[in-house]
């Protein structure tokens, strides 16, 4: 977070020194590990990305995520606009977990798209990771009801870290990270400051969820119909 110059100095390809460490340390923990977002310098682009990591427990990159929707809006005053610095990506991404389980990648601002978090429902995702930096406004009135909301409405787990404190150019994000179930039930979360959380994604649970509450398997994917000359 900061200025243009400060956000320019610190991207970096994903050959770089952060990714390096993101998966030495995932080799030397033996887990695998979400990372980000980090802002990654594009080959032949000006611009930059906001980029996630899937990384296994042998330390290989076993999926890249570039956010898809950038943060251009107004927040208590505060003008914000990701798509002067940054370039969306242009794809969903599924990963896959050692174990098998289905694992959606998703960005920060992500959250409020929820037919993102549809279609990697749709697609096999059981967890989805949200790294953030929310606002402290938007942090306090809508981030808990969000994550909690997607869990609920895709019947599976949602892993949300968000930053903590001021950063450079004025902005402060509000912390809370949280570990939401598919019930939509808060496994965890943490206090106002610096810390870590953790909690037990059981997937026979989510399961259990799915088979007797099926709303997932009840949509109608045949008879939704998007306004007229709107892209799907």
């Amino acid at each position: 977070m900061g200025d243009e110059e400060q956000l320019r100095a610190s991207a970096e390809p994903l050959d770089g020194p952060t990714v390096a460490w993101a998966r030495s340390l995932a080799r030397e923990l033996g887990v695998e590990f979400v990372p980000g977002s980090l802002l990654e310098r594009l080959e032949g682009e000006d611009k930059l990305a906001n980029t996630s990591l899937h990384i296994d427990a042998e330390g290989e990159v076993r999926a890249v995520y570039r956010k898809l929707h950038m943060f251009d809006v107004e927040v208590a005053g505060k003008r914000y606009r990701e798509s002067e610095l940054e370039l969306p990506g242009e794809e969903i991404v599924l990963s896959r977990t050692a174990h098998g389980a289905g694992l959606g990648m998703t960005v920060c601002y992500d959250l409020r798209f929820p037919e993102l978090y549809r279609i990697l429902a749709v697609r096999g995702a059981e967890l989805i990771t949200v790294p953030a930096a929310f606002t402290l406004p938007t942090t306090r009135d809508h981030w808990e009801v969000l994550l909690r909301a997607r869990a609920i409405e895709n019947q599976l787990y949602v892993i949300a870290a968000n930053q903590y404190g001021p950063h450079p150019a004025g902005q402060h994000s509000g912390g809370r990270s949280m570990i939401v179930d598919p019930w939509g039930i808060m496994l965890a979360q943490a206090p106002d400051g610096e810390a870590f959380i953790v909690a037990e994604a059981d997937l026979e649970r989510e399961r259990d969820i799915r088979s007797s509450l099926p709303s997932l398997a009840n949509r109608r994917g045949e008879a939704y119909r998007w306004p007229q000359g709107q892209t799907v």
